[in-house]
């Protein structure tokens, strides 16, 4: 067995909704069953007994060592604590090659489970030891390293609730919600709302206790100090005891309470300097260190804090009993565990040296040792839910103090005795308080009730009933996409959005094209969605990019599948039918909204019955309004889009609204059938997204193809009186279209110019000489820049062999480059003659055929047209 592709699917694709690792295996004769190896199976539970079943119940067809490497990535993970379950194992055409699925939370465990897998085979295979424990262990520590914490995931929870979408901008706790303008930010407990400003001030403390004594917070007096005389004459003029921090700290570091002598202050003074140049000293308030955690304008968790200890059982020694309490499972070593593992280190044996005691010293029974003196979970502190406890009093001050900074988000410290009476009364204070405060002690308090604080974050970005989206359009299909995707931009535009566009061509934003080349794939659409300037997206989805990654989005508004066509990359990455095509293409129909739409081409078989897929609602277009599906269709009350006497008429019931082919300009008054098709597709996902008509009818109106608006699609020129058609058709069923619409145009003599992908099947690439034989007097043929894995030659050859025969085609030659191809054809040319250019580098050929037209319009005689 070998593994030979392992790949990320990082959205919806074609075997789940779930992010995956996809896997090519590879697979001995004796492998297609595991029978056929004797106690391998044995041997591979007695290297990982939790594996479970290998198979389903009730299944009885071989089972293969793919099928078992599916199970084993699987249950690994599961082990391990991620949230997986699906997975599965398909045979491809190849004999011996499967394609392994298995869902995962984190990519960067799912790939190390899928490699883990492997080897646990392997091992099984040829009787070595495997270590199944310490794999778990890697596969546990590497997951809690790389998800979302538990502050930050809370409130992705809290939006994924709310169906808001979100996305890691990077590998820790910066996280997008929402899409486009839309689209909101958090790093970890902070919102984007919060001001630098209003940070910068809560990491001065000592401005921050100034600022709240202003306000009639109460606050313990102090001030910064210089050195250890000045921290000493503090100390004096506030009152024993006090309490030495660094002025811009967090997390607990650095900071000592309770001191009640200079020896103690001196200590205290010294750590706090190495955490920060700056040093405060401070009145020390007895009591309960709480932490309150205020959103927006209102009080929603308080927790009472108890710093890192043991009790003494009279039998173990304090080293053990710290052990002891670390074998909590709920407590780890960062912050992805609800409790922080208790740390017996310099700072706790200096704490508990103070009390006479060293870490080898045995506690009696029931005697409480603290091993530090500040309550943080961070340091292995642990919490206690009060929220419901806390006075009103001490909640309005709480708010207050967070107001006054500026915080959105702010976690309020307070020292008293208890939350049941007002502050003033027990002579308590606020001590501090934090911009971006860990949220652990109130999702999972080590005593008393869980707090959703994750939801009134949310609720302070989104307004009830947002949910951060933005209006997103899906197109694919074999032909007609781009142009498709880029008429549905432009009547988005025309209702005064800002359109975030991806195709074949590049990404554009709001008319601005920010990346150019073959941008159909889900990187692109990630960026679009990124966007802070988008409005609505229109993303054309290519197979390719389906294939490789998923999707770029969760679901869209609205899914457009024009057609499926045989010449769609046949062959390669197993997709070897047209009925495989189909499937995949319905990926983004399976992920349309369940309040969208799936637009669907009624005429195309494979298309059509894609309706069955969609969640949502559907609009069938055919121009044959009479075609059974279209007709069943709207006798049941649904909407259709289809051709009536010269108009594009959109019904439900007996609703209608028409549009004149004639002001339609890219159909040529309806003369080309393919771009009445692409139209009916684009005022289907117009009328989907609730757009105006008159708003409809405008965008339409203005939107030509030119090669500067739809550029390589269906773009005419004059040349000395001559037509020119630069298009970018590259399949049988592009050939078939542009053949139509040619011939509803006049032209005397008629050409072509036309080379071949490298990438195609070899009866794609003959058969579009085959349909261009029937229809074209001349034949140029050229070769590309980039063959795609062929020999020099080996395309023309194919190309050629489809002009056998040809019933019209007369002339014919074949020119290595595609420009001097272009200027051939260009030379033979007369006034009345039409020719077709299917251009291969688009920018490159169109720019050289503007610029050839250009020269011939200078040069043209006086008086000529």
């Amino acid at each position: 067995m070998q593994i030979t592709r392992i790949r990320a699917l990082r959205g919806p694709n074609l075997w789940t909704r779930s992010t995956a690792i996809e896997a090519i295996v590879q697979c001995t004769e004796d492998e297609h069953d595991i029978t056929h190896l004797p106690g391998f199976e044995d041997r591979l539970r007695a290297r990982f007994p939790q594996i479970g079943a290998l198979q389903p119940q009730g299944a009885d067809q071989p089972l293969s060592l793919a099928d078992v490497l599916e199970t084993a990535a699987l249950a690994l993970q599961a082990q391990a604590g991620c949230p997986v379950t699906f997975s599965r194992t398909h045979e491809t055409v190849e004999d011996g090659t499967y394609q392994v699925v298995v869902e995962y939370t984190e990519e960067s465990v799912g790939r190390l489970a899928m490699e883990r897998a492997e080897a646990l085979l392997q091992a099984a295979l040829q009787d070595q030891p495997f270590d199944a424990p310490a794999v778990i262990a890697e596969l546990r520590e590497l997951d809690e390293d790389d998800r979302i914490g538990p502050s930050t995931g809370s409130i992705v929870d809290a939006a994924v609730a709310r169906g808001i979408p979100f996305r890691r901008l990077t590998s820790g706790s910066l996280v997008q919600l929402g899409w486009g303008s839309k689209a909101r930010r958090i790093q970890a407990a902070e919102l984007d709302l919060t001001s630098a400003v209003a940070e910068s001030i809560a990491q001065d403390k000592d401005l921050t206790k100034r600022l709240l004594h202003a306000a009639g917070v109460p606050v313990p007096m102090g001030r910064p100090v210089t050195d250890v005389e000045d921290a000493w004459a503090v100390a004096e003029e506030v009152g024993l005891p006090v309490v030495v921090k660094p002025q811009d700290g967090n997390q607990g570091k650095g900071v000592t309470v309770n001191i009640t002598s200079r020896a103690q202050l001196e200590a205290a003074f010294a750590t706090a300097r190495s955490f920060s140049d700056e040093v405060m000293v401070e009145r020390f308030l007895p009591g309960n260190d709480f932490r309150l955690l205020v959103v927006g304008q209102q009080l929603v968790a308080a927790a009472r804090r108890e710093p890192p200890q043991v009790l003494g059982d009279g039998q173990h020694t304090i080293r053990e009993l710290v052990d002891i309490v670390n074998q909590d499972p709920r407590r780890g070593s960062g912050h992805g565990t609800a409790l922080t593992k208790v740390r017996l280190d310099d700072i706790a044996i200096a704490r508990i040296a103070a009390e006479g005691l060293t870490p080898d010293s045995v506690p009696a029974q029931g005697q409480r040792v603290v091993l530090r003196n500040n309550a943080n979970l961070s340091t292995g502190g642990s919490a206690t839910d009060v929220t419901d406890d806390v006075h009103p009093e001490i909640a309005a001050r709480a708010i207050e103090a967070a107001q006054t900074i500026g915080l959105h988000i702010c976690g309020v410290d307070v020292i008293c005795e208890t939350m049941l009476k007002p502050l003033e009364e027990q002579g308590g204070g606020i001590v501090e308080v934090n911009a971006a405060p860990g949220l652990r002690m109130h999702l999972a308090p080590s005593f008393g009730k869980a707090r959703n604080v994750g939801a009134p974050m949310v609720d302070q970005l989104f307004a009830p009933g947002e949910d951060g989206r933005i209006p997103v359009v899906a197109v694919t299909g074999t032909n007609g996409k781009t142009t498709t995707t880029r008429l549905i931009g432009q009547l988005l535009a025309a209702h005064g959005l800002r359109v975030g566009m991806t195709n074949t061509d590049g990404v554009y934003v709001h008319g601005r094209q920010i990346d150019s080349g073959d941008c159909s794939g889900p990187r692109s659409a990630r960026n679009v969605l990124f966007h802070p300037e988008v409005d609505a997206a229109v993303l054309e989805c290519a197979r390719g990019g389906i294939l490789r990654e998923g999707l770029g989005f969760d679901r869209c508004e609205v899914a457009v599948v024009t057609n499926v066509g045989a010449g769609d990359h046949l062959g390669l990455n197993y997709i070897t039918t047209v009925e495989d095509v189909a499937v995949l293409k319905r990926v983004i129909v399976q992920n349309v909204a369940q309040s969208g739409y799936a637009v669907l081409n009624a005429a195309d078989p494979h298309v059509a019955v894609m309706a069955g897929n969609c969640p949502g609602q559907v609009i069938f277009f055919a121009a044959d309004r009479h075609h059974p599906v279209m007709a069943t269709h709207r006798a049941q009350g649904s909407r259709v889009v289809y051709v009536d006497e010269g108009h594009i008429v959109a019904a439900e019931g007996s609703w209608r609204e028409s549009i004149a082919l004639r002001d339609i300009p890219i159909t040529r008054g309806g003369s080309i059938a393919f771009q009445v098709e692409n139209v009916m597709a684009a005022v289907a996902a117009a009328w989907a997204l609730g757009l105006p008509w008159q708003t409809i009818r405008r965008g339409l109106a203005g939107f030509t193809t030119d090669s500067d608006n739809a550029p390589g699609r269906f773009n005419i020129m004059d040349y000395r009186g001559a037509t020119l058609i630069a298009d970018y058709g590259h399949n049988p069923d592009a050939m078939r279209a542009l053949v139509q619409a040619v011939q509803a145009m006049p032209g005397q003599r008629r050409s072509v110019v036309i080379s071949g992908a490298g990438d195609r099947r070899d009866q794609d690439i003959i058969e579009q000489t085959q349909i261009l034989g029937a229809a074209f007097d001349d034949v140029v043929l050229y070769q590309d820049a980039c063959q795609r894995g062929r020999e020099d030659g080996e395309v023309l050859a194919l190309l050629r062999k489809g002009l056998e025969g040809a019933p019209r085609t007369r002339y014919v030659t074949e020119i290595h480059g595609e420009f001097i191809a272009i200027d051939h054809a260009l030379e033979r040319l007369s006034p009345g003659d039409l020719c077709l250019v299917l251009v291969d580098q688009v920018e490159e050929a169109l720019e050289h055929l503007r610029r050839r037209c250009a020269e011939a319009a200078n040069t043209a005689p006086a008086g000529s047209a």
